[in-house]
């Protein structure tokens, strides 16, 4: 089972308490009106998929409701860290040294 903190309520529950909410940090283009539509679907459907450390986004569905951002590492499926949506992403080498000391 896999255990996510939230960093609003902070908790650290089962993942049954949330959702998955797909890559974290995506921009939606300024003008959607503007965008041709290979570049749209480009947009809507072509994502990261990275093997280790992976920046995503997840909503805390039957708690406090809201999305947030977490670092999970695609490999041993466990999650490095989360944060506020909003907030800039942390950087990697400093989450893979952390990683690598078994810490949060």
């Amino acid at each position: 089972m896999l255990l996510i903190h939230c960093p609003y309520c902070n908790e650290t529950l089962p993942e049954l308490e949330f959702a998955y909410a797909g890559e974290a940090h995506i921009a939606r283009p300024q003008t959607p009106s503007e965008v041709s539509d290979e570049d749209w679907a480009e947009f809507l459907f072509m994502r990261a998929n990275v093997k280790g450390l992976h920046y995503e986004r997840w909503r805390h569905l039957h708690g406090c409701g809201r999305f947030f951002n977490a670092v999970r590492d695609t490999v041993s499926d466990k999650f490095v860290t989360t944060y506020p949506a909003g907030a800039p992403r942390p950087a990697l080498d400093s989450l893979l040294e952390t990683s690598a000391e078994g810490g949060k």
